[in-house]
């Protein structure tokens, strides 16, 4: 297809075709558009279409054009989009589960524009529950409007508050006005949908001049017909949020009262509602309780009637001895991992372990948290069929009981009592929690030495040196009678390095390895009341993240400096370097209060600069190590300690797997050198990275005529700004917004490069050399240029003295 791309979305891969294809032509909305927007609102939507079949309405070829309803799942939709069957005359259907933004943009992809749901959801076991809401569609006949819906409406209001009712209205995006209320969940669909009529009937009979209940369409002229028939259990509405496939992309918008009174009131289009999303929520929260069903997920990604796998019984048999069991499972499906679950509170709390449970304390293994399962999974072993969750076969590798020394959202210690003899026998594990919460967040497994604590377990070195501050000389005693900092401190750099020379170091020093996230590096002051950050630059950056400087992190009295990266969790619980581009040029109040629900950052602190009144950074690295788990073990998040490994291959194989940058390699001996790039301290990068200067804008062409079409980068030397080549790809339209803002001012009639080649420049907008991007990139050609370069965002905490070409 024209345009094929596959992205990552929340860690789920799609491929998105044409993109620039107009689906609205009134108002020229692509299907790009059409993506952002789900993209955007999905924390609005996704909790009113949680655990409902989804009938979708498409139009391939755009609005103008034939429109059908599909109900069954397409073939050839991703396999992760949960389904559950719904029978119907001709046999039972398929209905897609939209419990994430990957299924929103899936279904944007294929121009699913409209959204229907019925009022019931599945349950827990995937039967139907009773419907846990009512509606009412005021339809306007002809000669009638919204104003004349708007009067119905707070007629309705008015009776069913009589009896204890809330309704919530929404402008449907189409005609009308839909009124909801909750219900609780004892009455059945019959029983709403006889309530709704009565409710019709009664408000026809006191204003037949207005209000009509019979489906006669005949009759609807000049009156609303007061449609209640969407609560039968086999109708569907357009849900909340979703666009219409009308000849502007308007919405089904939830709205206030106080609107509803207004004589200019009309349907919303997409771009209002994300513009009124931001300043006032969901208006429909009270309708969408939150979901605490634990098997739920599990239900929702199998069929009972496709997989042997077991499907939970009303009451599952809980444990017969004292111990709570535990079952690890070899699970030879795309690729070989195992899968290790724990008994707790009537299910199975389960993990993947790629490379199963560690034989020696010497090694951790990267586990991720997966959906509960039911207690029946204990004794599973079978085949799991092609084309279903999971396929592949699944064997019991060990089972036994297990012994719980602390359970807590972020750590696990327990003893396993597995088979005489076994792997699993006696094995005293702690499960850590390095980044996401629940499903799909990642954990540290470890095997601890028998009698250890966490803390000696060889979760880092344990072996203590005496307190040098390596080849310079510094004495720690003298490091201790200075201050500790207290205004902006130039952060410790790491030099790029092949694995090769890193493992070698590593063997050279004793193994030290830990991730390389995908943020931007702080500096924090703690004076033990409050937290200030300052960026790498030296800029006070402590009001633009008030989730980590205005929170209770736990960090105590003592005053601490500590080093660290500011990260945006993507919803896999990955970094994501594009998710913090929206916080970390926002400056204004308002926008940041926005934005920081929407893109929430963590803070992963690595060293400690200064600790009480003392500068620590002569210490070596493994006591500057030691007083900082000793300084953060009543923290919690959004502050994190990430763990420290001695396995180059597996870090950067647990890397690959989540998307990381790569790896540092630490010389345990290191001291901190302040504003220093120094050999003890090797990054190895999974992706080639490379921070770049802008010199010049060159104009698009086609959809990006009028903007910019490519930017030309450089990268200084002694000799100036050399020119490294242009890069016009991994642009979001916020993204171009934001580089034209910034760069408009930067305009001059100079050329900042000094090798630029004439073809590049000869349509070429010069701008001051001021900015500092980032780029990956596959590598440099012999003549310096950046091959296949992609932008990444821009970097506000770098300055142009500070890029350097980076040839590791």
């Amino acid at each position: 297809m024209a345009g094929e791309q596959t992205v990552r979305v929340d860690g789920r891969r799609l491929r998105l075709s044409n993109l620039d294809k107009v689906l609205y032509p009134q108002t020229g909305t692509t299907k790009g558009e059409v993506i952002d927007y789900v993209s955007r609102i999905a924390p609005l939507m996704l909790p009113h279409l949680d655990r409902r079949p989804v009938t979708r309405k498409r139009w391939p070829e755009g609005v103008e054009q034939p429109d059908f309803f599909a109900k069954d799942l397409e073939r050839g939709a991703p396999s992760w989009l949960p389904r559950l069957p719904i029978d119907h005359s001709t046999g039972a259907k398929d209905y897609p589960l939209v419990d994430e933004v990957a299924a929103l943009v899936y279904l944007a992809q294929v121009a699913s524009l409209e959204l229907h749901v019925p009022q019931w959801r599945f349950g827990d076991t995937g039967e139907r529950d009773a419907p846990d809401r009512l509606v009412l569609d005021l339809d306007p006949g002809p000669g009638v409007g919204l104003a004349e819906c708007a009067e119905v409406a707070r007629w309705v209001r008015d009776i069913v508050a009589g009896v204890g009712m809330t309704l919530f209205p929404v402008t449907s995006g189409s005609k009308g006005i839909h009124l909801y209320a909750s219900l609780d969940g004892r009455q059945t669909s019959e029983q709403a949908s006889a309530f709704a009529k009565e409710l019709a009937r009664s408000l026809e009979a006191d204003h037949p001049d207005l209000v009509i209940s019979q489906m006669n369409r005949s009759a609807r002229a000049g009156r609303v017909f007061l449609d209640w028939s969407q609560n039968n259990g086999a109708k569907t509405t357009i849900a909340p949020y979703s666009l219409r496939g009308r000849a502007e992309p308007t919405v089904a918008a939830p709205r206030s009262w106080g609107e509803l009174d207004d004589p200019g009131l009309r349907q919303l289009r997409f771009d209002e509602m994300l513009e009124r999303a931001a300043d006032v929520g969901d208006l429909l929260a009270p309708l969408a309780p939150a979901r605490t069903a634990p098997l739920a997920p599990y239900l929702a990604k199998r069929s009972a009637d496709r997989t042997p796998e077991p499907m939970p019984t009303a009451a599952a048999a809980g444990s017969s001895g004292a111990r709570p069991r535990f079952v690890v499972q070899e699970h030879h499906a795309r690729r070989l991992h195992y899968d290790l679950r724990l008994e707790r509170d009537g299910v199975l709390i389960s993990w993947a372990v790629p490379r199963g449970i560690p034989e020696t304390p010497e090694r951790n293994h990267l586990a991720v948290m997966t959906e509960p399962h039911p207690l029946e999974y204990l004794t599973f072993s079978g085949d799991i069929p092609a084309g279903e969750y999971g396929a592949g076969t699944m064997s019991i590798w060990d089972t036994g009981t297990y012994e719980l020394e602390k359970w807590r959202d972020d750590e696990v210690i327990l003893t396993l009592h597995g088979s005489p003899g076994g792997a699993a026998e006696a094995a005293r594990l702690v499960l850590i929690r390095t980044s996401g919460s629940g499903e799909k967040s990642q954990w540290l497994l470890h095997r601890m030495k028998a009698g250890a604590s966490r803390h000696s377990a060889g979760l880092e070195p344990a072996q203590h040196h005496p307190s040098t501050a390596g080849d310079d000389g510094a004495a720690a005693g003298t490091a201790l009678d200075r201050a500790a900092p207290t205004g902006p401190v130039a952060p410790m750099l790491a030099v790029s390095s092949a694995p090769g020379p890193a493992h070698a170091a590593a063997e050279r020093w004793g193994r030290w390895v830990e991730f390389k996230w995908d943020g931007v590096r702080a500096i924090a002051h703690w004076d033990g009341e409050r937290l200030r950050l300052h960026a790498r630059s030296g800029t006070d950056i402590t009001a633009r993240y008030p989730e980590l400087t205005d929170a209770d992190l736990g960090l105590g009295p003592d005053p601490l400096v500590l080093d660290g990266e500011i990260v945006a969790l993507d919803g896999s619980g990955r970094p994501s370097f594009p998710l913090l581009q929206n916080r970390m040029h926002l400056t204004k109040p308002r926008e940041i209060a926005r934005e920081r629900d929407r893109t929430p950052v963590d803070f992963f602190v690595f060293d400690l600069l200064g600790h009480g009144d003392r500068d620590v950074t002569a210490l070596p690295l493994r006591e500057r190590r030691r007083l900082l788990e000793s300084a953060t073990t009543r923290t919690r998040a959004p502050l994190t300690v990430p763990p420290v490994t001695d396995d180059l291959d597996a870090a950067l194989a647990v890397a690959r797997e989540l998307d990381l940058e790569g790896a540092v390699v630490k010389d345990p001996r290191s001291p901190y050198r302040v504003g220093v790039r120094s050999e003890e301290w090797l990054k190895v990068k999974l992706t080639r990275t490379q921070d770049v200067v802008v010199g010049a804008i060159r104009p698009g062409k086609g959809s990006r005529r009028g903007g910019i079409g490519s930017l030309l980068l450089g990268i200084p030397d002694e000799t100036g700004l050399r020119y490294a080549g242009r890069v016009g790809s991994g642009f979001s339209d916020l993204e171009l917004t934001r580089l034209t803002a910034a760069l408009d001012p930067l305009r001059t009639d100079e050329n900042p490069f000094v090798d630029v080649p004439r073809a590049d420049a000869s349509d070429a907008l010069w701008v001051r050399p001021d900015l500092v991007g980032e780029v990956a990139f596959a590598e440099f050609t012999p003549g310096g240029i950046l091959r296949h370069a992609r932008w990444r965002g821009l970097r506000p905490d770098r300055s142009p003295g500070d890029v350097l070409r980076d040839d590791g």
